[in-house]
């Protein structure tokens, strides 16, 4: 059966484009979903980002012909290819859609602001490319709000969705934005695949709005390897932890998790028959880890491999 998937895109009144963390649950859940999907070393093979010169579109290169050459770039980048995308352009409600069939063609349509706005066609293609990686792999969250939620962010951390951050703009008077993250939650995103693959996107940003989210998101991102109970945990989160620990151990019937800073991962205190345990989400895939309560402990992340020192 063929479906279309989309991406929003939003234009307008300076106020129009939504700000802060409002998904972050389930950019987390789609994390640790692409983890699950992709081992870690087919991951690595998205180490490096797609290249800004490789999805350039200046307005002398000829419409078409140019935006065949920066969906192939796309496919290459995201490993796609046995896969074939034919682009064209038509009056539309979003800023993008693509057909879902079985391929090896797939054919994806730009709204026509997009033939004098060719600086973002980048953008636009890299959502619905990934729309067809996502289908190919068969990843996919049940609601449709969750599962383009699931797409920007899969496209972010494979190394495209910095297009779509970048398309952001905003000035006094308009702004603009693609895809369906918050500019700071694609920041956030960026900021994940930054510390797991050791890679700076800054030199790429061409709008200082995108630059200034991708700062925001940043510092989101790093608070998340600074919950207790790992080591570089501050001392506000340690001492909220021993008070949650010390409470856990004198009344075993309120195991409830604690959570050490609003929007931040959780840890949660458990009875096992060997002693008390903690169990709190890996900072780079956000799986749960479980380990025991006995001081410092070294863990090992079974899904994504990261090595977290704990102070528990």
């Amino acid at each position: 059966m063929t479906k279309v998937a989309n991406v929003a895109g939003t234009t307008g009144p300076t106020g129009a484009v939504a700000h802060g963390f409002p998904n972050l649950r389930t950019v987390r859940a789609a994390i640790t979903a692409l983890h699950r999907t992709l081992p870690p070393d087919e991951l690595q093979a998205y180490a490096l980002s797609v290249l800004p010169a490789d999805v350039a579109f200046s307005d002398v290169d000829d419409l078409h012909l140019g935006a065949q050459r920066v969906a192939r770039a796309l496919v290459r980048h995201l490993r796609l290819p046995d896969a074939r995308m034919i682009v064209g352009f038509r009056p539309m409600e979003h800023a993008a859609s693509v057909e879902l069939a079985d391929g090896p063609e797939y054919f994806i349509e730009l709204n026509d602001r997009f033939r004098t706005h060719r600086r973002d066609i980048g953008a636009a293609l890299a959502h619905e490319v990934t729309h067809v990686l996502l289908h190919r792999l068969g990843l996919s969250f049940p609601d449709t709000g969750a599962n383009e939620i699931l797409t920007d962010t899969v496209t972010t951390y494979l190394g495209a969705g910095w297009l779509l951050l970048d398309a952001f703009r905003e000035d006094a008077l308009s702004s603009q934005k693609l895809g369906y993250l918050t500019p700071e939650e694609f920041g956030y995103v960026l900021a994940k695949r930054a510390l797991a693959f050791d890679e700076d996107p800054s030199p790429w940003f061409t709008s200082p709005q995108g630059y200034t989210a991708y700062r925001k998101g940043r510092a989101h991102a790093l608070r998340d390897a600074q919950q207790p109970p790992l080591t570089t945990a501050g001392w506000t989160g340690r001492h909220r932890y021993a008070k949650d620990r010390r409470h856990a151990r004198e009344s075993p019937e309120s195991l409830r998790p604690a959570c050490a800073t609003e929007g931040a991962a959780e840890y949660a205190f458990e009875h096992a028959p060997d002693g008390l345990r903690v169990s709190f989400p890996c900072p780079t895939c956000h799986q749960r880890i479980r380990v025991p309560v006995r001081g410092r402990v070294r863990a090992r992340c079974g899904l994504c491999r990261t090595i977290l020192e704990c102070d528990t």
